[in-house]
């Protein structure tokens, strides 16, 4: 059923103060995406796909320079699209496409199609606590994205790391490969974005949506018969507010499979 996605998908996030400190001080590789929320004129949706693919079929084809596009088919953002570029570095930014006429394609052909970019954010994976080895690298192999956002509460950012070591735990011992990953938004977000962290459970199928996974069982085997309430409790005191959004990969728009 759904719960095993919202099992996946539950979303922790670290104080911001701290969040920012320890990123400045990692000088290891590590995997980001850039990611732009587009709300597209729906009078115009062939115009986009036409000049959003041949873009990306120009500019975005290879590297950390490859570009995704998604569909959000529910939440808050539903019928907005997302464009996606990497995995990146922000070293890699210093060489991005932006001469050869990039800027101006995007200017002149992509922009007077949509209405409006809603949010640019920089997505960091934490490589230790996801889940993601059964992920293709060379392709799409998981089409459906389901993702849940999170909002830590003041105060509360002493939990964060025995909670989502309890949740990334859980996860790896659950029967399957059960492909999650942990993403952190770079930037800032403030008390009335709260996008301070997303999780991702990557789908083959909308049939795997159906699925019980057994979190709440497998996390008792982990953790404890009396785990479990208060983990809950825990997970309740720390996050005041999350939502749910899934995204389906749109191969045309991206200009490859």
């Amino acid at each position: 059923m759904i719960k095993k996605s919202i099992a996946f998908a539950m979303v922790i996030t670290i104080a911001l103060g701290s969040l920012t400190t320890v990123k400045a001080q990692e000088k290891k590789s590590y995997t980001m995406w850039e990611s732009i929320t587009i709300t597209p004129d729906n009078t115009k949706l062939k115009a986009l796909g036409e000049a959003m693919k041949k873009h990306n079929q120009t500019y975005h084809k290879a590297g950390p320079y490859k570009a995704y596009v998604y569909n959000i088919v529910s939440g808050p953002n539903a019928n907005k699209i997302v464009w996606e570029m990497g995995p990146v570095r922000f070293s890699d930014f210093d060489k991005r496409p932006s001469t050869g006429g990039h800027d101006e394609d995007w200017r002149d052909q992509v922009m007077p199609n949509v209405k409006s970019l809603n949010t640019v954010e920089y997505w960091r994976k934490d490589d230790k606590l996801s889940n993601e080895g059964a992920l293709d690298p060379n392709k799409v192999s998981h089409p459906i994205l389901y993702i849940r956002y999170l909002e830590v509460a003041d105060g509360q950012g002493y939990n964060i790391n025995r909670l989502l070591k309890q949740v990334s735990e859980t996860i790896k011992a659950m029967d399957g490969e059960n492909p999650w990953g942990v993403y952190y938004n770079e930037g800032r977000q403030g008390s009335k974005i709260g996008r301070h962290i997303a999780t991702v459970s990557f789908l083959k199928n909308w049939e795997e949506m159906d699925e019980d996974g057994k979190f709440k069982e497998t996390f008792v085997k982990i953790h404890g018969k009396n785990s479990w309430d208060p983990f809950i409790k825990g997970f309740s005191q720390t996050f005041v507010n999350s939502w749910d959004e899934i995204w389906k990969f749109n191969p045309e728009l991206s200009g490859h499979k």
